[in-house]
């Protein structure tokens, strides 16, 4: 594969939906356990919430792998250790990418293993690190200029 450009607008689009799905993660009560089993709709919406987020954020890795750098990976854990191996997250962000690319699969795939008190805990204590993580790709693509096709 031949790099050529990232795309602004794609950047935007999977950057704009990582912020509204923690937006809407942000509405479920997540100040405890109870609070969250109180209505069974709440797992349903955070699952949902927690899993367009991880895939918008992946996605946007793989953009910028494919056209910022010219490589293809497929699957959301290549996603990881390619961006981790290319630089473009640090060691620590590229664990977490990993770990949630990881868990993403386990929402897509083996949703029937996943508890709500896990979903709650993830929701309640890890949701920041999406945005961190994200926040890392965008400061690499500001640092990186000459492979975006616009200004960010």
């Amino acid at each position: 594969m031949s790099p050529s450009k990232v795309r602004v607008a794609t950047v935007v689009q999977k950057s704009t939906l990582v912020d509204d799905m923690l937006r809407g993660l942000a509405t479920l009560p997540l100040t405890s356990l109870e609070a969250f089993l109180s209505d069974g709709r709440n797992a349903a919406a955070a699952e949902s919430y927690l899993r367009r987020a991880l895939e918008a954020l992946l996605d946007l890795g793989r953009h910028i792998l494919a056209k910022g750098l010219g490589e293809g990976a497929l699957e959301y854990k290549q996603i990881a250790l390619a961006l981790r191996r290319a630089g473009v997250v640090d060691e620590a962000d590229g664990h977490i990418l990993l770990e949630m690319a990881g868990y993403r699969n386990r929402l897509t795939h083996f949703y029937d293993e996943v508890t709500t008190p896990e979903l709650f805990d993830i929701c309640a204590q890890r949701s920041s690190e999406i945005r961190q993580v994200r926040d890392s790709l965008l400061d690499w693509l500001r640092r990186h200029p000459e492979l975006v096709d616009g200004e960010l």
